[in-house]
């Protein structure tokens, strides 16, 4: 069946969710594997709630979170920020240390490698690093890698194996949008093998992908799913089409299965897998009474560092709405110390002030971005970690209390959380907006109890953002 927007998907034959979410319930009776995901940016929790996220990947850390009776949990890297050398020492470190930690407490698992819905990211750096150190420690030998990029809330859809992103009505090809244009994890191809094949530089290949179909997964053809995943060998890639949590669904039973069986997969997914194959529960978007349990006469405050288009147009109609006090914060005086440092201090005590005299505002970088030109892929990448440690050290300085803090962007959001607030241990709260996450954080923070939000840089339409800070202020 030919599917060209997203009126196209109702034509899919339909499924009972509540047959099908009964016998994912079944299978997973006896599923006994510890789930650990490791989030490349915090964003990867856009659809969970009641789990534990640890943003160090200490021994005590990863064994804390073996030790709790919730079957998943998450570590924050943040690696899509990191070089790709520190990409792979920080996967090996983590490889290790959940290896150690899972003989010791005699618990089988599985990693998930999260990342981003577009396909940016560290790949296939992370996944290679993450088997080729278990292997080494271990006698478990991966019979291959599950990718999974489908993210419904986001308007992410894998299709005949090409992925998609929703635009309005219309299924734009993912090589074929700005996320493929990305400057230091760009890429061409929307056919899924095709990607595989670009990224691994034929490594492995589109003939020798594994597809599982939606066709397939409609019908319920377990049979031939299971077949699929029992002859996976040699590390061999699968994509897994989706448009719908049913379709996830269908899959996981079958992956379940396979697993106790004896299969060992590697998984490389964006955010819906989790909340399927870690049992989690629907959950209301959550509301300002949730989110401000303690009136302040202060203001709130929003952090943008995303360059995303998508970011951009949802900053503009945040700032036309005249909710927030707009700031902009000069970044390209990054390379110049001295006036660097000016103007931090500048957004700073401006946001300050503003926030003490109860107004809501904004700071966000300027949205021209830096091109050092061509073959300067690392060197961007240090300069761009150089610019988010600025907006970062903002928060981490700041000198009074916002009522609510929102972070725009993955890497933004991370820093923030991790380095700004000082965040060790956080529960997830929930989704204020569909894929938008708030944190629950703990004591040990800058600000205990505020409702921190982490919006996604290519999560929502153009008055998404607005939208969150209208409920956050009951506008």
């Amino acid at each position: 069946m030919e599917i060209q927007n997203v009126s196209d998907l109702a034509k899919l034959r339909k499924l009972s969710r509540e047959e099908v979410k009964a016998k994912l319930a079944a299978a997973r009776m006896g599923f006994q594997h510890k789930i650990v995901v490791l989030d490349d940016d915090p964003t990867g929790i856009q659809t969970v709630h009641g789990v534990s996220v640890y943003t160090d990947w200490t021994q005590e850390s990863i064994e804390k979170g073996f030790r709790e009776e919730n079957q998943m949990f998450f570590i924050l890297t943040n690696s899509r920020g990191f070089t790709s050398k520190e990409t792979e020492v920080v996967h090996q470190d983590i490889a290790r240390r959940v290896q150690d930690v899972s003989i010791a407490l005699n618990v089988p698992y599985i990693l998930i490698s999260r990342s981003d819905s577009t396909l940016r990211g560290h790949y296939p750096l992370e996944t290679e690093t993450l088997k080729l150190t278990i292997e080494e420690h271990s006698n478990i030998k991966f019979d291959g890698e599950i990718i999974v990029p489908f993210f419904k809330e986001g308007g992410r859809f894998t299709i005949n194996n090409f992925h998609y992103v929703q635009n309005g009505d219309a299924l734009v090809p993912v090589g074929e949008t700005e996320f493929a244009k990305d400057r230091t994890f760009g890429f061409v191809s929307s056919h899924l093998g095709e990607w595989i094949e670009e990224k691994t530089n034929g490594e492995y290949t589109k003939e020798g992908t594994i597809y599982i179909n939606l066709t397939d997964l409609r019908n319920e053809n377990v049979t031939k799913i299971k077949e699929q995943l029992m002859n996976a060998s040699n590390f061999q890639k699968v994509v897994v089409n989706a448009v719908d949590y049913v379709d996830v669904e269908v899959f996981v039973t079958v992956l379940i299965e396979s697993l106790k069986l004896g299969k060992n997969f590697l998984f490389r997914s964006a955010a819906s897998l989790t909340k399927i194959i870690g049992g989690v529960t629907d959950k209301p978007l959550l509301t300002r009474d949730d989110l401000i349990t303690e009136e302040t006469n202060h203001g709130g405050l929003v952090v943008v560092g995303s360059h995303v288009q998508k970011t951009t147009e949802q900053l503009q109609a945040l700032i036309e709405s005249d909710l927030m006090t707009p700031v902009e914060f000069d970044v390209h005086l990054a390379l110049e110390p001295d006036k660097f440092e000016e103007e931090i201090k500048r957004v700073r005590t401006t946001c300050e002030n503003l926030i003490r005299q109860g107004k809501s505002v904004v700071y966000y970088t300027r949205r021209e971005r830096f091109d050092l030109g061509e073959n300067k892929k690392e060197e961007e990448l240090k300069l761009s970690v150089k610019i988010s440690d600025a907006v970062t050290s903002i928060v981490r300085d700041l000198g009074v209390c916002p009522k609510y803090i929102v972070a725009k962007g993955g890497i933004t959001s991370s820093s923030i959380g991790t380095v700004g607030l000082s965040v060790k241990r956080a529960e997830v709260a929930g989704q204020i907006k569909p894929g938008i996450p708030v944190w629950k954080i703990g004591e040990e923070s800058k600000f205990p109890g505020i409702a921190y939000i982490l919006f996604p840089g290519n999560v929502g339409t153009k008055d998404t953002l607005k939208e969150v800070v209208e409920i956050l202020e009951n506008k």
